[in-house]
C-alpha cells in the first residue's frame, strides 16, 4: 500500500509539492488534498499516514505523531494569507461579532490571542465557511486564510486588514509556525523506509521550488486570478523552515495558547529520526 500523504490545497503549499509531479514522486504516494481542518481530521482519524497538521492540533494530539524535521508553513513577518478583515479598527471590536473561517485551527487561536493581548478586546466569536460577504453580513470582522485571504489583497475592498504574521511579530518578536508535517507513530514505526522516501521527496521538491520561485509563480498565474509578480512576492514571504528559531516560536505560541485556555499543556517537540 502506498503511503497516504496530505496536501493543503492552498497556494501556500504549492512550493512544497510542485516538483513532485516533475520527478514522478507523486506516483509513489496517494496524495490527498484538503483544507487544513480537513487534513487535521484525516490525520487524527488515521485516514492519512503523513501530512501537514495545524500546529495547535499537533500540540493537542502530540502523543499520536512524530514531527518531520525541516518542514513547516511559517512566517518571519508578513504571511499575506492569514488576515483579519474588519469594518472597524481592531481596538473597537470588544463585544462585536467576529467570524472565524472553519478551514483553520491555528489561525482561530492566533487571532484571539492577538486581539486580547495587542488590542485589549474580547469580541464574540463564531465559526463559519470562508465566504467574506456572508461573514461581514453577520459580523464586524472576519478571519480568512489561504487563497480566500489572498484574493482580498489582490483586489482590495477598502476595509481594515491585519496580517496576523505581522501582528504576531510585533506582539512577541517571535516567528510563527502555522502548520507542521507529521507521520503517524504506528505507520512510522511499521514502515520507516516509506516515511523517509516521502520526506526526501518533499525536501527535494521544496529545494527545487525555492530555486525556481519565478517559474512556479508564472506557471501558477496561468490558472489563478493572481499575477505572477503577486505570487512571486507571496511565495517569497513564506517560510518552510523548522530550525531553532522556528521551534522557539512554535513553543512560545503554544505557551500563549495554554495561557489563554486553548491548550491543556505544551508538549515537547518529538521529531522522527530520518
Amino acid at each position: 500500500m502506498r503511503p497516504r500523504v496530505g496536501h493543503i490545497q492552498f497556494l501556500n503549499c504549492l512550493p512544497l509539492y510542485y516538483a513532485l509531479v516533475n520527478n514522478n514522486s507523486i506516483l509513489d504516494m496517494d496524495l490527498i488534498k484538503g483544507t487544513p481542518t480537513e487534513l487535521n481530521d484525516l490525520l487524527i482519524s488515521e485516514k492519512l499516514d503523513i501530512g501537514p497538521i495545524s500546529s495547535i492540533q499537533y500540540a493537542r494530539n502530540h502523543d499520536r505523531f512524530y514531527l518531520l524535521p525541516t518542514l513547516t508553513v511559517s512566517s518571519d513577518k508578513e504571511v499575506k494569507s492569514i488576515l483579519l478583515i474588519s469594518k472597524v479598527p481592531p481596538g473597537e471590536l470588544s463585544g462585536k461579532r467576529v467570524a472565524l473561517t472553519n478551514t483553520s485551527a491555528t489561525s482561530q487561536v492566533l487571532v484571539q490571542i492577538i486581539l486580547r493581548e495587542a488590542y485589549g478586546v474580547n469580541p464574540i466569536y463564531f465559526t463559519c465557511p470562508p465566504d467574506l460577504p456572508m461573514m461581514l453580513r453577520e459580523a464586524e470582522a472576519a478571519l480568512l486564510i489561504g487563497d480566500e485571504a489572498l484574493r482580498t489583497l489582490f483586489s482590495p475592498l477598502g476595509l481594515i486588514t491585519l496580517d496576523l504574521g505581522v501582528e504576531w511579530r510585533k506582539l512577541t518578536r517571535h516567528k510563527m509556525v502555522y502548520a507542521v508535517w507529521v507521520a503517524r507513530k504506528e505507520f512510522a514505526e511499521e514502515k520507516p523506509h516509506l516515511v523517509r522516501e516521502v520526506y526526501e521527496s518533499l525536501i527535494g521538491s521544496m529545494e527545487y521550488s525555492l530555486k525556481n520561485v519565478s517559474k512556479i509563480a508564472e506557471n501558477a498565474s496561468r490558472w489563478e486570478i493572481f499575477s505572477s509578480k503577486f505570487l512571486e512576492d507571496y511565495f517569497s514571504s513564506l517560510r518552510f523552515s523548522f530550525d531553532k528559531d522556528y521551534q522557539e516560536g512554535l513553543l512560545y505560541f503554544l505557551g500563549k495558547a495554554r495561557k489563554h485556555g486553548f491548550l491543556k499543556m505544551v508538549p515537547e517537540l518529538g521529531f522522527i529520526e530520518i
